[in-house]
């Protein structure tokens, strides 16, 4: 039978062009179908597209495929969720604040004297001291310093005996010799001890008179450089002198502060002043561990005051019940009728096997330079022997 359409070829190729086109039309939708229930590949031309019937239709010429009747396309329909956004909630953008720490300097560090002290104090004092080394030792000699126990005030009292009765209490006194302390208390200023003081020879020892700066540390820290006469204030300069147990005394021998400092603590303040003051005094430096050694213990005292005076001399008292002898300045030399002249042997000519010898020939007290003088009689190691 002569078909209706004789260009069924044609017919065919249009049919098959819409059906292309709708199956690009629909291509969008139908890739998702096509990966839920399988997907077939639909011949357009050269084109493959896919479709939905579970069959395949190709043609590389565009005829038409033959086999079994086509079943009618059907599409799965595809509902499309309508786009939308998950909304994306933006914090403001801030800044975390900084707090930006105040700009601080480092503490510079602090060097003896750094900080000015308060005036009139010792350490304001210790701050005009010349820091340097120590000199040699050469060419001291204790006879440097002048006779032991000058009366440099001139009140008829020896230095030593002074420097006894500004310290101790319950004093009895020889009557022999002006000023001369037979007996006393003393309160150790360097230990805080009670030490009962009798002159003798077994006895005076026990107490001392200290240079508060040895005389050997003077020598060495510039007292080589001075004239005879203040050497001597030096050594009888009643502000570096002070009564003190003999024990203690001989244990310091001629250490300054950076080797040696009193064991009782409270007297340490007022020890470090007084050598700060005689050294400023007398034109005498420090070294540099003395410094430092002073620096430390006024540290814990900065309020310490300057020693400006040397101390009082004490009017010679007595205790209740105890007679004292008025104290009256020595005679004077009488010119009119001159003593026989004593024959003076050299030093080392004249001979005192004991005190008794020494009163016997009436030359007591015996001194440092003095003929006949020895260690021996001089057991208290003032300078002044046969006391």
């Amino acid at each position: 039978m002569q078909e209706k359409y004789p260009d069924a070829t044609l017919r065919s190729g249009t049919a098959q062009k819409k059906a292309c086109n709708r199956a690009k039309l629909k291509m969008a939708g139908a890739m998702v179908a096509a990966i839920l229930v399988g997907s077939t590949l639909v011949s357009c031309g050269t084109q493959t597209v896919a479709a939905t019937n579970g069959t395949t239709e190709a043609s590389a010429t565009g005829a038409p495929a033959t086999g079994a009747p086509k079943a009618p396309a059907t599409q799965v329909p595809v509902t499309k969720a309508p786009a939308t956004q998950v909304p994306v909630t933006k914090a403001p953008a801030t800044q975390a604040p900084v707090t930006k720490a105040p700009a601080t300097q480092a503490p510079a560090s602090k060097t003896p004297g750094a900080t000015p002290a308060a005036a009139g104090t010792a350490l304001a004092m210790l701050a005009g001291l010349e820091v340097k080394g120590r000199a040699p030792k050469t060419g001291y000699t204790r006879q440097a310093f002048g006779p032991a126990w000058k009366d440099v005030d001139h009140n008829g009292c020896d230095t030593r005996n002074d420097v006894l009765a500004s310290q101790l209490s319950h004093i009895t006194y020889t009557g022999s010799v002006p000023c001369q302390i037979k007996s006393g208390t003393l309160m150790d200023p360097f230990s805080g001890k009670a030490i009962g003081f009798l002159r003798g020879q077994a006895t005076s020892g026990l107490v001392q008179i200290d240079h508060v700066v040895p005389l050997s540390d003077a020598w060495q820290k510039g007292a080589q450089k001075l004239t005879a006469e203040r050497r001597e204030a030096v050594a009888n300069d009643p502000m570096n002198l002070v009564a003190t147990d003999g024990r203690l005394n001989a244990q310091k021998g001629d250490s300054d502060a950076a080797s040696w400092l009193p064991p009782l603590k409270s007297a340490r303040c007022d020890y470090v002043a007084r050598q700060i003051a005689v050294k400023v005094r007398y034109d005498l430096w420090v070294t540099t561990g003395e410094h430092a050694a002073m620096s430390t213990i006024l540290a814990t005292c900065p309020k310490q005051p300057a020693v400006t005076s040397a101390l009082k001399t004490k009017k010679a008292t007595s205790a209740v019940g105890v007679t004292t002898p008025e104290i009256v300045p020595a005679p004077a030399t009488k010119r009119a009728v001159p003593a026989p002249p004593k024959t003076t042997a050299p030093a080392g000519a004249v001979y005192y096997q004991n005190c008794t010898a020494v009163r016997a020939a009436g030359a007591d007290p015996i001194r440092t330079g003095d003929p006949g003088y020895s260690r021996k009689l001089d057991r208290d190691g003032d300078g002044v022997g046969c006391e």
